[in-house]
């Protein structure tokens, strides 16, 4: 039997992990391994297992002895950055990577996140998962952060970032698993949110389909490329999973914003009694698995069509698909004293701002949905610096739909003000 302690188990991992990436030096795919914010696990087909099988022992573990590793390693490392030695489990090769994905649970089940399929996964039903944003007005990007407040040593684990994109007739905020790479054409792409002209309606995208959804095509389709000039990762679709809304304000009366949120994605079975929201397991591969109906005959390469950035994509349900969940934001009350509107933040909102807000299911008596679940916030944002947001959110939503969400709250609104 192996002797060995906990710390110098994780010592080695790390070592171990900084050696598989100076070995996978390709272009893009090594700034992935060496930067501090990157969100990555190595992906199902690792290039140089064959070697690490070769020269580490770890590769030769028993199963036993491996799956008492991973649990322990699981279990002790809670919060990041020392989480990501589980991913470091992950990357080691196949073996230990199956076992750690049979060990971590999802965010609903755990409330922690560990790998990027977690950002598309329910959140935790109880206590919401605490987030916040940070704004750079120079370079007109959101950066989605994992904890309550900023660290004095910017060491918080980034979990999203999104870049606003001014267009002729409507504004987008794409959204990548990292920081420095907006391309559609990346593998780090996970959706977008895109307003119409006036900033009062918004459509939340997502780079692969709803858990469960059949694909729909649209009707027109422009675009045509080869799949072979083109990364093999590349999510050439957009899926509409839902919009947000907000109300015009016609009369200018002081007030706060009235939005409604329609997830098309969450059927609104998933807040009643017994319920359940669709979880993914994995994000898509490749091209191909993702569009596998678009197959072109043998001798042939692949065609793949893109939307057009003017053509909206028709939302997509499941076969015999139950009516969507509704959110509302909660209504506010007015304060005599202080004059101002004031909803209860719990302490993780301290600047008035008419971008904060809370959201509740938005039901109706038909819907079997009870009071206690009503009553409960899903999603809140709110001010508390310049610059710096707190975004928390639980079950149903996932990491990427509530970022999506609090996104709709940075573009230009005169008509609801």
């Amino acid at each position: 039997m192996i002797q060995m302690s906990l710390k110098s188990i994780m010592r080695e991992l790390k070592e171990l992990k900084d050696g598989i990436g100076n070995m996978s030096k390709r272009g893009d795919q090594s700034k992935l391994w060496r930067s501090r914010t990157r969100s990555h696990v190595a992906p199902d087909e690792a290039p140089l297992e064959s070697q690490l099988s070769e020269q580490s022992p770890w590769a030769n573990l028993p199963p036993e002895l491996l799956l008492d590793i991973i649990q322990r390693v699981e279990e002790s490392e809670t919060a990041w950055p020392a989480r990501a030695v589980v991913v470091f489990c992950a990357a080691v090769c196949r073996s230990w990577r199956e076992i750690t994905k049979e060990i971590v649970k999802t965010p609903e089940q755990c409330g922690r996140l560990t790998f990027p399929i977690s950002l598309k996964q329910p959140g935790p039903r109880e206590s919401p998962i605490q987030c916040y944003i940070r704004r750079d007005r120079t370079s007109s990007t959101y950066l989605l952060f994992y904890g309550l407040v900023p660290s004095e040593g910017e060491s918080d684990k980034l979990l999203l970032a999104a870049r606003k994109v001014r267009r002729a007739t409507c504004t987008d905020f794409v959204i990548s698993l990292v920081a420095d790479d907006f391309s559609r054409a990346s593998n780090t792409y996970v959706g977008k949110l895109r307003s119409n002209f006036l900033g009062t309606k918004f459509t939340v995208y997502d780079s692969q389909p709803p858990c469960g959804s059949m694909i729909q095509s649209t009707a027109r389709l422009s675009r045509r490329f080869h799949s072979k000039q083109v990364s093999p990762r590349l999510p050439a679709c957009n899926y509409s999973i839902g919009t947000v809304t907000y109300e015009l304000n016609v009369l200018r009366t002081r007030g706060p914003r009235r939005m409604h949120c329609i997830l098309h994605s969450i059927p609104v079975s998933a807040i009643q009694e017994g319920g359940t929201a669709p979880t993914p397991s994995a994000l898509p591969q490749s091209l191909d698995e993702q569009l596998s109906p678009l197959h072109s005959s043998k001798g042939k390469e692949q065609i793949v069509d893109t939307i057009s950035p003017s053509i909206r994509a028709t939302p997509v349900f499941s076969p015999g698909s139950r009516e969507p969940l509704a959110l509302k934001n909660k209504a506010p009350r007015w304060h005599e004293q202080l004059q101002c509107w004031c909803l209860n933040f719990k302490g993780r909102v301290t600047v008035a701002s008419v971008k904060n807000f809370q959201l509740v299911a938005a039901v109706e008596p038909s819907h079997n949905v009870s009071p206690e679940e009503q009553e409960k916030v899903i999603l809140q944002f709110g001010k508390i610096g310049k610059d710096i947001f707190t975004m928390d959110y639980r079950y149903p939503l996932s990491a990427f739909q509530a970022f999506a969400i609090s996104l709709s709250c940075f573009d230009t609104k005169p008509a609801c003000e």
